[in-house]
């Protein structure tokens, strides 16, 4: 990825890098998060815990600094992220945050995103 691509990207709306995230995520079927020692994690305004995912290796980068210093990018295979991951973060109240920047991210339903990520996969 060439560093306009990525600067494109990065500043999009957060709907836009939504909709970028499941189109690549399926593409390539691999979900980027942030690892050290555990998965990184956030808290929301209600203190509800949320994970970041990325779409490629690069956007995870991008966001290791401040809480997120020394932690590097690691690949989760899709399968495993849609049939393991995913159900273990509903059963755990655990939320995803999809393609965080320095400014905003997309928290939704576990249900509307496996939802969207099956749609995609019907694609294919």
């Amino acid at each position: 990825m060439n560093k306009r691509e990525f600067e494109a990207l990065i500043n999009k709306p957060p709907n836009i890098r939504y909709e970028y995230f499941i189109k690549k995520v399926v593409d390539y079927e691999e979900v980027w998060g942030l690892y050290d020692d555990g998965w990184a994690t956030a808290l929301d305004e209600e203190s509800n815990l949320l994970i970041p995912f990325f779409p490629k290796k690069e956007f995870a980068e991008n966001c290791a600094k401040n809480e997120w210093e020394g932690y590097k990018p690691r690949v989760i295979d899709l399968t495993e992220y849609i049939n393991d991951w995913l159900s273990g973060m509903s059963n755990d109240g655990i939320k995803p945050s999809i393609f965080p920047n320095d400014d905003n991210t997309v928290m939704l339903n576990i249900d509307v995103l496996l939802a969207d990520l099956e749609d995609e996969l019907d694609n294919y």
